[in-house]
């Protein structure tokens, strides 16, 4: 019997090995980890935040409604007056309380690793859901510093390539990772349904 291909069931989100992984965030997916964060950790207020790989945005904007200050770039200058700064070079960083970013998928690993060494308190990192799966993974990160959450999405988070809109369907499972300091065990949640809530018509102004 032949694999079945559609794309209602296989996740297709594949990159060439140099692409810049241009898939901006839906705002109300970062609002949705926002609230789980200071349900568990209280109010970030007063927090520092870094968004190393800031896109057009999309993840900034809602951050700053929680965070006193968060502090972006992005490798490509988009055009949105974020500092074009490779992450993962060895450029001295100021610590933050917090590191939050949608990272390429094939950096992912290196993102986290460095975030975790430049943050405070701690770091979370939206990704596809498959990312918690391979052997290879599991020996390099998860074996050696397992996050301390695991937020599923129960509604789909449709990321579309090099655009943001609030139409369309995915295939592609979506989860917040949250690292925090001190905590050593994973805990496994749901984010419940909450785009009809969290969402805003400017967000796709």
């Amino acid at each position: 019997m032949s694999q079945n291909v559609s794309t209602a069931v296989m996740q297709r989100r594949v990159e060439p090995h140099d692409s810049l992984d241009d898939f901006p965030t839906p705002p109300w997916a970062t609002r949705a980890l926002c609230e789980k964060l200071e349900i568990i950790f209280g109010p970030m207020r007063a927090k520092t935040c870094r968004e190393p790989a800031a896109n057009r945005g999309h993840m900034v904007k809602p951050l700053r409604e929680y965070f006193a200050e968060v502090r972006a770039s992005d490798v490509h200058d988009y055009g949105y007056g974020f500092p074009a700064q490779d992450y993962l070079m060895p450029i001295p960083e100021e610590q933050v309380d917090w590191t939050i970013s949608n990272p390429p998928f094939r950096l992912a690993e290196q993102f986290i690793h460095k975030a975790r060494r430049q943050s405070r308190q701690g770091v979370a990192m939206i990704v596809r859901s498959a990312f918690l799966e391979g052997q290879g993974r599991h020996e390099r990160l998860f074996a050696q510093d397992p996050p301390a959450f695991v937020f599923q999405f129960v509604e789909r988070v449709v990321m579309h390539k090099g655009k943001l809109s609030p139409d369309g369907s995915t295939a592609t499972a979506y989860s917040w990772l949250v690292w925090a300091k001190g905590c050593t065990d994973t805990k496994f949640g749901w984010i419940a349904p909450c785009r009809k809530r969290l969402e805003r018509g400017e967000d796709y102004q």
